[in-house]
């Protein structure tokens, strides 16, 4: 028996096409370097990242190689293994098989000119973690022996036995690999700051032969939580965990068992999964802008394929296709309590001009491009102005606040002070720098651990 527990990590590194530089370069400097560099100083650690090949040029464009050469090396170390995906990010469930093979190629290609032959993955994550059995179907016929999904795709009702692997019942020798869900959570909930704390959870499972797979964005860590980029490695320094690559997982762990997912995402509510809505918050069959964004979506692929491709201007519609299916915009229009007009009318306006500049496309089907785009954005400022917006993130909000907080446990007091001060030191640093925007960040990181602290 093993003195120690394998602990498969997963990140997930993504900014849409869309993105603008200044946030790019925020969330390179705030989480990708950081964790990066945390990775080069504890060379015993190891995860397996996710980089959609969208970002990768987006790195580039704004002067951020150091990144792209440090997942170089660490790959090379054998740190960082570095899955398959979408290059642009779209819900894969929702669109033609075509455009699926498509997005995962341009990935692969970019990924190619970056990285070269270091670039060979075995795994593959769909963007959002969002799983079907046509998905699963695609990504085994591009010969990828696993897929990662989230754990409420195993079943409706129980947790999976982490001390065995998993198999698709209908794809054979094609492996499923389920994220555990509550530790995932707990650790972006930064309620398993430390290698201690997450030991004390685990508890008995150290020694019982099972695995854990943990699986989260990766912006998680220093951008949407500030400080959390040093909790990571604080995980990382564990004596009782051994840190692996999800492919290298089957060399511990023999036992496998045969399963017939669910369809989910990473983001689905148990709610969710009982309605049979898994995609709902891209795809809400009571939500009205996903209607016409989803109509003004498949209108772009279908003026695209229907197009002669020897016509001047089709790789331009191509193109602009390509990077219009991004799943963002859906995302940002459910209000479930994500919301963002920007972004949904940057999504609509590409896609409206995907069929605008293709060659061939009839007025009337321009027309209906430029009408659907309208009413998205009509739509929209009708609900901020009626306070739509709010009542749906308002129940959102409590139903996800519910969820965490009755996974929270009450931290031992010389745990959190650990992290308190370090994120202290972190203010003291920053304030120097007159970043005072990241200084309030972290203040208000530190309120909210407090609240996690026993009484006396």
């Amino acid at each position: 028996m093993n003195l120690y527990m394998y602990w498969a990590n997963f990140l997930h590194f993504y900014q849409p096409p869309t993105q603008k530089p200044f946030w790019v370069k925020k969330v390179t400097t705030e989480a990708y370097r950081p964790i990066l560099r945390g990775l080069l100083a504890h060379p015993n650690a190891k995860l397996t990242l996710n980089i959609n090949a969208i970002l990768v040029e987006l790195l580039e464009q704004n002067g951020e190689t150091d990144c792209i050469d440090m997942i170089r090396e660490l790959v090379r170390k054998g740190q960082i293994e570095l899955t398959a995906s979408a290059k642009y990010h779209p819900l894969l469930p929702r669109i033609p098989e075509s455009e699926m093979i498509r997005q995962i190629e341009l990935n692969n290609a970019t990924h190619k000119k970056y990285f070269g032959d270091l670039y060979q993955p075995r795994g593959f994550f769909p963007p959002e973690m969002a799983f079907s059995e046509k998905v699963a179907k695609v990504v085994a016929k591009m010969g990828y022996e696993w897929i990662i999904v989230d754990e409420l795709s195993f079943s409706k009702t129980k947790p999976a036995d982490y001390h065995a692997l998993y198999e698709d019942a209908n794809i054979p020798g094609f492996k499923l690999y389920f994220r555990e869900r509550k530790m995932s959570w707990k650790i972006l909930g930064g309620q398993l700051g430390t290698g201690d704390l997450l030991v004390n959870e685990l508890g008995s499972r150290l020694n019982d032969g099972s695995y854990l797979l943990t699986a989260m964005d990766g912006e998680t860590f220093g951008h949407h939580r500030p400080g959390m980029e040093h909790l990571l490695f604080e995980i990382y320094e564990s004596q009782k965990i051994q840190t692996a690559t999800i492919s290298e997982l089957p060399n511990s762990i023999q036992k496998v068992k045969k399963v017939r997912p669910l369809p989910s995402t990473w983001a689905l509510m148990q709610k969710d999964l009982e309605r049979n809505v898994p995609f709902s918050r891209w795809d809400d069959e009571g939500n009205d802008i996903h209607h016409m964004q989803w109509e003004l979506t498949n209108l772009a692929i279908k003026a695209v394929h229907e197009a002669d491709q020897q016509q001047p201007g089709f790789a331009a519609a191509r193109e602009l296709l390509d990077r219009a299916i991004h799943s963002d915009q859906y995302w940002w229009a459910s209000a479930k309590p994500w919301w963002s007009l920007e972004m949904i009318e940057r999504g609509a306006k590409e896609l409206r001009d995907t069929v605008h500049i293709t060659p061939g496309v009839s007025t009337r089907m321009k027309n209906k491009a430029q009408e659907l785009y309208q009413n998205i954005i009509f739509m929209g400022f009708e609900w901020q102005r009626t306070g739509k917006v709010e009542e749906l993130a308002h129940q959102e909000d409590e139903e996800v606040r519910q969820m965490t907080d009755n996974s929270i446990v009450e931290l031992p007091k010389d745990q959190i002070e650990k992290v308190i001060a370090n994120l202290s030191k972190e203010i003291e640093t920053v304030v120097a720098q007159q970043e005072f925007e990241r200084a309030a960040q972290l203040r208000d990181r530190v309120k909210e651990l407090r609240t996690y602290m026993k009484e006396e």
